[in-house]
């Protein structure tokens, strides 16, 4: 399985940093208070001189509060290199509210319909996405795509909500004005006006329907997945519609996924990579559905 961790520039390098170091003085102070030592000064942390590692164990940053997690992401300044890669404007933008409020354009314009309406600043509520679940998706036309993402001169990007159960998709359009991006509008649509409406008509069945599932594997199915004696290694194989349940993904999202469109120009084309990619995790697994006979098929996947 390809480890990631989406947004995780040097920016979330020198937060997950401080999270340690902050962690550590706590359970310090209440080592000190519970042997009765004499106060200390805590260290004095200059984050731009130490080398950071990305190991920190998950669990010591849990340690620490959420309401002081957020006061010191609040507190830390903004590098320029953050509005580089969209992806880790977006941690930030999802996890600073301070920011988050500065890199909207208010009033915000929404459109549902032919409708246009606003909000106004007083009226925002803090926008997380999918910061709050384990997972993200990504959809795509063909393998090229994949490299969008760490694409640096990309200046527009939408954040696609969609609602399969209720059948609507809710777009947030960021551009990059004089180095920083922003949210510029919102519209709301229903799934029928998507462009890819097919696909995702086909998809809210498969995800839902275990026996239209069984019915859409290709037999047989193409497998790219880790090397067992390798961890650096894949391996490829090919598995049946039968042994579906060996290879399905511990996640297969049912109701609300999130589509990043990172300026991919979507055709009516016959296949489809849809991509679901842990956020802290580890986990990643890459799906390509094609049209066979007139049907969405799953036809590749890669762990």
């Amino acid at each position: 399985m390809r480890g990631i961790y989406p947004f995780c520039g040097n920016y979330m390098r020198k937060r997950t940093f401080l999270f340690f170091c902050l962690a550590c003085f706590v359970i310090s102070m209440a080592i000190g208070c519970k042997d009765k030592k004499p106060e200390v000064e805590p260290p004095v942390v200059v984050v731009d001189t130490v080398e950071v590692v990305d190991t920190v164990p998950q669990v010591v940053i849990d340690t620490i509060p959420e309401n002081a997690r957020d006061s010191l992401i609040s507190s830390t300044p903004v590098p320029k290199a953050a509005d580089e890669l969209f992806d880790d404007f977006l941690f930030l933008f999802t996890a600073n509210k301070k920011l988050q409020y500065e890199r909207v354009d208010f009033p915000l314009p929404v459109y549902n319909g032919d409708s246009r309406t606003a909000i106004e600043k007083k009226n925002w509520k803090m926008e997380r996405f999918f910061s709050q679940q384990e997972f993200y998706t990504l959809i795509l036309d063909d393998e090229s795509q994949l490299e969008l993402p760490k694409d640096t001169t990309i200046d527009s990007v939408v954040i696609e909500k969609i609602l399969l159960k209720a059948k609507t998709v809710e777009q947030h359009s960021f551009s990059r004005n004089d180095g920083q991006w922003r949210l510029k509008s919102i519209s709301r649509n229903t799934l029928a006006q998507n462009q890819n409406k097919s696909f995702l008509a086909f998809y809210e069945r498969f995800a839902t329907d275990t026996v239209f599932q069984q019915q859409s594997i290709h037999d047989p199915v193409k497998a790219v997945l880790p090397d067992p004696d390798d961890d650096y290694d894949m391996v490829e194989g090919e598995f049946h519609p039968d042994q579906w349940e060996e290879f399905k993904p511990y996640i297969l999202p049912n109701d609300t996924i999130y589509n990043v469109i990172y300026g991919q120009k979507y055709r009516r084309s016959k296949q489809k990579l849809f991509i679901i990619r842990g956020l802290s995790n580890g986990f990643e697994t890459e799906m390509t559905f094609k049209q066979v006979d007139g049907k969405w098929m799953l036809v590749k996947i890669v762990e």
